[in-house]
């Protein structure tokens, strides 16, 4: 994606790489990175809770609601925890039990390196961004429509002047979040699906 980039494309690439080509430098780079992701989620999820705290939950109506406020805990904690033991059981259970389930089925075929498989693809969670990249045949367009599709997610927020934070009266808004979600349903069907007519 990064070689894509007029100019500094190259630069780019071969920085993250730490040189001309993937190498050992380059795995212990994302090995470190993919050890750190975890605890700075952590601690931005820390972060949140504190200011949760502080300032309060948004209140959907967009009214002052202070004296109706009660303490974040024990009532919101106890929440917290029974919300995240219920996850990390089911993610324990996942793990333990059945740790292939989610796994590409590619994945069991023993290794040759003289033969490609037919169908590669990314991970189900990158599956929108596969679909969004192969449907556009210039690199640069690909990469700059996969740019834009994630980075209107964060302007959406700013073009926000509702008096009210509920969707519930504004019948528009709705529209869109069913249009977003069927989208983005739509391209990670897409991307699992092989690269054949008529996909």
């Amino acid at each position: 994606l990064l070689s894509a980039i007029p100019y500094i494309g190259k630069m780019l690439v071969e920085w993250v790489w730490g040189g001309f080509s993937v190498d050992n430098a380059t795995l212990m780079r994302f090995f470190t990175l993919h050890f750190l992701f975890p605890f700075m989620i952590l601690a931005l999820t820390m972060l949140h809770l504190l200011f949760l705290h502080e300032t309060g939950s948004n209140n959907p109506l967009g009214l002052n609601s202070d004296s109706e406020k009660i303490p974040f805990h024990s009532y919101y904690s106890f929440k917290d925890l029974v919300g995240f033991i219920i996850l990390m059981t089911c993610l324990i259970l996942l793990t333990l039990f059945s740790p292939q389930l989610l796994t590409d089925p590619e994945n069991f075929i023993p290794a040759n390196s003289l033969v490609t498989p037919i169908h590669i693809q990314p991970e189900w969670y990158f599956l929108f961004a596969y679909a969004i990249l192969r449907s556009i045949p210039n690199k640069l367009g690909g990469v700059i429509a996969l740019a834009m599709a994630i980075a209107i997610l964060f302007v959406l927020p700013m073009t926000n002047y509702n008096k009210f934070r509920s969707t519930a009266f504004y019948p528009m808004n709705q529209i869109m979040f069913w249009a977003f979600i069927t989208t983005f349903s739509i391209l990670t069907w897409i991307g699992a699906c092989p690269v054949e007519a008529p996909y």
